[in-house]
């Protein structure tokens, strides 16, 4: 077969050797004589499978030992109305800042349960920039301030967390969790769908500080209700159990990599590299202001959009698969995970420049 980068925004691509351990172990886990996703999740097998889990996204991120740590289902978009659901705690509004399609969406379903003030919003710039923190607008009786690190659709990132001002700090970082160093206890919750930077779709991660859960509101079902997963080890229902062995896998290579602060200096390098090309190009153009762009999706359009097509057949001709943008913005987008190797980054390089010198 041949050579395939895949630049999928999610689900994505995975490392290779990961994709080759799960092969090896499909049939029979480590001697057990069983595949993983026919285990009982309360058996011996499948019990070290989650303890390592857990224990090692606790490493990768240094979580304090005062946070739970919960592998839960429903994907991020869950947690939309999962987050006021479990940390309103009585009060009636959170803050949010609004800087791309996915904080768009987080606003809209926690409006269903609190009122929500917008205490900053790029849509007027098309979300290409983050509003300057000076300018945000944070009530100091609001419940938390919500954020998304990064913007999967529209490639804008937060560089650093902003300052929530005494505020309970959430973030979304489902498409950068495990990029890039970051400081859990800044934050009151952190969640993340896994199938961008961790591993398949199925499994969402939510961090969140022992104080701020306990008190759901009354209608949250069990299930939906952190202090209770926390007390089952996210084993309330039935979990993916087999999506679990594949983040504990992604999670094991990781490390192997060096751990996340060695995978930030890679990303650092590969965004480098891309954003340094499309900005010498003449065909091709970023929209969002260098100050805020993604480490992980780099969307970019062509000058002449008659040629988009053109490009995406070429494209996978030479082995560069999922680089159309999404419905909502078009153009084009590189979504360059953790597991995207700094070739894969390269090849596209060197494919969009041939493109551009022959059209």
């Amino acid at each position: 077969m041949s050579k395939v980068y895949n630049f999928s925004a999610g689900p994505s691509v995975f490392p290779k050797s990961v994709l080759e351990q799960a092969k090896e172990e499909l049939l029979d886990w480590q001697g057990s004589g069983m595949s993983v996703m026919e285990m009982s999740h309360r058996g011996k097998h499948f019990s070290i499978i989650a303890e390592e889990l857990e224990s090692d996204l606790r490493s990768l991120m240094a979580v304090p030992d005062n946070y739970k740590v919960l592998f839960l289902q429903g994907g991020a978009s869950a947690q939309f109305s999962l987050v006021p659901q479990n940390i309103l705690n009585g009060k009636t509004k959170a803050c949010y800042v609004q800087t791309g399609a996915w904080s768009e969406k987080a606003v809209s379903d926690a409006k269903n349960y609190c009122d929500v003030l917008v205490s900053a919003s790029s849509e007027d710039s098309h979300y290409t920039t983050i509003p300057d923190e000076s300018d945000w607008v944070i009530d100091p009786h609001a419940a938390y301030l919500h954020y998304t690190s990064n913007e999967t659709i529209h490639g804008v990132e937060f560089q650093k967390a902003p300052d929530a001002n005494g505020l309970t700090l959430i973030s979304d970082m489902s498409s950068n969790i495990l990029s890039r160093k970051i400081d859990v206890g800044q934050h009151g919750l952190i969640y993340a769908g896994t199938q961008k930077n961790m591993g398949p779709a199925g499994v969402t991660v939510v961090i969140v500080r022992d104080d701020l859960i306990g008190n759901a509101s009354k209608t949250t079902p069990a299930v939906f209700d952190y202090a209770e997963q926390a007390k089952s080890q996210s084993m309330l229902n039935t979990p993916a159990t087999y999506n679990w062995y594949l983040v504990g896998l992604v999670l094991k290579w990781l490390k192997a990599q060096g751990g996340v602060e060695a995978m930030e200096q890679l990303n650092i390098a590969k965004a480098a590299k891309l954003y340094q090309a499309i900005d010498q190009s003449s065909l091709y153009s970023n929209p969002v202001a260098a100050p805020y762009r993604s480490r992980m999706n780099v969307p970019f359009n062509l000058q002449d959009t008659s040629l988009d097509q053109q490009f995406l057949i070429a494209a996978e001709a030479n082995g560069l698969f999922e680089l159309r943008g999404h419905r909502l913005v078009g153009g084009m987008r590189a979504s360059i995970y953790n597991a995207m190797p700094e070739a894969g980054v390269l090849t596209l390089i060197d494919f969009m420049a041939e493109f551009e010198r022959t059209h």
